[in-house]
């Protein structure tokens, strides 16, 4: 049974090109007066294609962003480096190297609470060297810190992200993953209470392979020269989900996917 205020939480899947900034901006305000949601993280990094730019960070608060998570195309634009030190809603993966700047943990004020995100990123099938995610997050998670802990899992391979949701139940209150810019029909709340999400899909164009033109994916595959990637055009859609979470007891007790188009 629950014993606190109970807050909806956001997750929005990868935002992908100027397109998808644009419905980000005209269709999470709507959904948040809609659903009464507290809190949101998106996560931005394909915003600029491969990375985010500064004014596109701008932008995502812009749209109602609370906290920008990020993931492998992190320093994609170099510019970004600068703004990683100065900016504590920008978060970049914990388990980069000690020597990339930025942060992957951020609490944040929440009305009467407060509320802790924490963003990794996976090693399996992801082409760098990045410390353990796994000791990573027992190390963040030592000590005092909310009740209420989310968690953006970028990561390609399904199975290092169910078994980081096994590995946290009961030691955060949500987690998800992002990456592969397709939602997985898994939205459930685990044993211990930690509501979860394989993959939250992406926020881009809808005739797309993950948000680039279809024709140049299918020349990739072909063995051909795609050409620099290009967003795909036409209609949008906003994918994530909503974790309904209870502040006194720091448990997931609802989990809603959402798509809008």
């Amino acid at each position: 049974m629950g014993t606190g205020m109970i807050y909806h939480i956001l997750a929005v899947g990868d935002v992908v090109g100027e397109a998808g900034l644009d419905h980000l901006a005209r269709s999470l305000r709507p959904l948040k007066r809609l659903k009464d949601i507290q809190f949101t993280v998106v996560n931005g990094e394909n915003a600029a294609g491969t990375g985010v730019t500064p004014a596109q960070v701008d932008a995502l608060y812009r749209a109602g962003a609370d906290v920008v998570t990020l993931g492998n195309h992190t320093f994609g634009k170099p510019q970004i480096a600068q703004r990683l030190d100065g900016d504590p809603y920008l978060l970049r993966p914990a388990n980069y190297t000690g020597r990339a700047p930025g942060r992957g943990w951020g609490v944040y004020d929440c009305g009467r609470t407060q509320i802790a995100v924490m963003n990794l990123i996976g090693r399996c099938g992801l082409d760098f060297h990045a410390d353990n995610p796994f000791v990573t997050a027992d190390k963040l998670l030592r000590g005092t810190h909310p009740a209420l802990v989310l968690v953006d899992f970028h990561a390609e391979a399904t199975s290092e992200k169910l078994a980081m949701a096994y590995y946290l139940d009961g030691r955060v209150s949500a987690l998800w993953g992002t990456h592969t810019h397709v939602p997985t029909a898994d939205e459930q709340i685990l044993p211990k209470g930690t509501g979860y999400q394989t993959d939250l899909g992406m926020t881009g164009p809808v005739t797309s392979v993950l948000g680039i033109r279809p024709e140049q994916s299918i020349e990739t595959f072909l063995g051909g020269l795609p050409g620099r990637y290009q967003t795909a055009e036409g209609p949008c859609k906003m994918q994530g989900v909503i974790f309904s979470l209870d502040a006194g007891t720091g448990r997931c007790v609802g989990v809603e996917r959402v798509d809008i188009r």
